[in-house]
């Protein structure tokens, strides 16, 4: 029973039938001839040479020659242990590359903006809560080239530090304004922990990302959550606590004529916000419906 489990593992790790059954054999540590071997492991005499000449080549056995006769001795198991490991990596190293510089070439002929642009689509509706949705906003925002405005309402969990692409466009001579509704519905981490944020954590996240250059203001409004690029393009997340997660969507509005308009709704947001330092003369502002 116990040869039979071990035949098994063999042929999971890549052995087929013969050479597990020629493995266990020399894994005895005997020095033993072909004939032996071939004896033993009851297996066709033919097929032992070629087996036996794989796990020379390999390494797994020495190759004893004497002046009458061939005999075979398996090294220490440890050193094949080894020997596989590396073959394992070596395998995984060469398919990692290789998939690598295949997708490098199907990176080339990637367009997404000739479909856009040549099939007039103009309208994407994004489904369900994933991370196509979070790459898609990313997407979004890197085709930004003058100006982006964000209306944000902080929930999960957020990090303090500023987003690189943010850092990036801003770096580049880009213009953010932001403003965030005044909702406490966040946590943060803090010294590794997830924690609940206070109105004292908003402001602190607010001060960081205005620190990297996003103009920032804080709405007393519940606002809907949307990003106009450049004027002209639109992305609307719709998050709704009456709607599962899973069943909830973005939009997206390229080239729009309705991006103008929230352009002008998130002006009139803007202008009826508070800047950081009004904010925090609030100590428990009143919220306008």
């Amino acid at each position: 029973m116990e040869q039979e489990t071990l035949i098994s593992d063999l042929k999971e790790l890549g052995f087929n039938e013969y050479k597990a059954k020629v493995f266990l054999c020399l894994s005895k540590g005997q020095l033993m001839t072909a004939t032996e071997i071939a004896k033993e492991a009851k297996i066709v005499r033919t097929s032992i040479y070629d087996i036996l000449k794989i796990f020379v080549e390999k390494g797994y056995c020495n190759q004893i020659e004497t002046n009458r006769i061939l005999q075979f001795q398996i090294i220490d198991p440890d050193v094949i242990v080894d020997k596989i490991e590396k073959d394992y990596k070596s395998g995984y190293n060469q398919k990692v590359n290789h998939l690598k510089e295949t997708f490098k070439k199907v990176k080339t002929i990637y367009n997404p903006e000739y479909y856009t642009e040549n099939k007039l689509i103009n309208i994407e509706l994004i489904r369900g809560f994933n991370k196509h949705r979070i790459a898609k906003y990313r997407d979004f925002l890197l085709k930004a080239q003058n100006d982006i405005c964000c209306i944000y309402n902080l929930k999960g969990i957020v990090n303090e530090d500023s987003d690189n692409v943010a850092n990036e466009f801003i770096q580049k001579g880009g213009t953010i304004r932001s403003i965030y509704s005044y909702m406490i519905d966040f946590k943060i981490i803090r010294n590794g922990e997830v924690i609940d944020a206070s109105k004292e954590d908003l402001i602190n996240v607010l001060k960081n990302f205005e620190k990297m250059g996003e103009q920032v203001r804080i709405s007393l409004m519940d606002t809907p959550d949307m990003t106009i690029v450049d004027r002209e393009n639109v992305f609307i997340n719709s998050n709704d606590r009456w709607i599962p997660q899973h069943n909830q969507a973005d939009i997206i509005l390229r080239r729009s004529e309705f991006a103008k308009k929230m352009y002008d709704l998130f002006n009139y947001y803007w202008n009826d916000s508070l800047t950081i330092s009004e904010f925090e003369k609030y100590d428990e502002p009143e919220r306008k419906k």
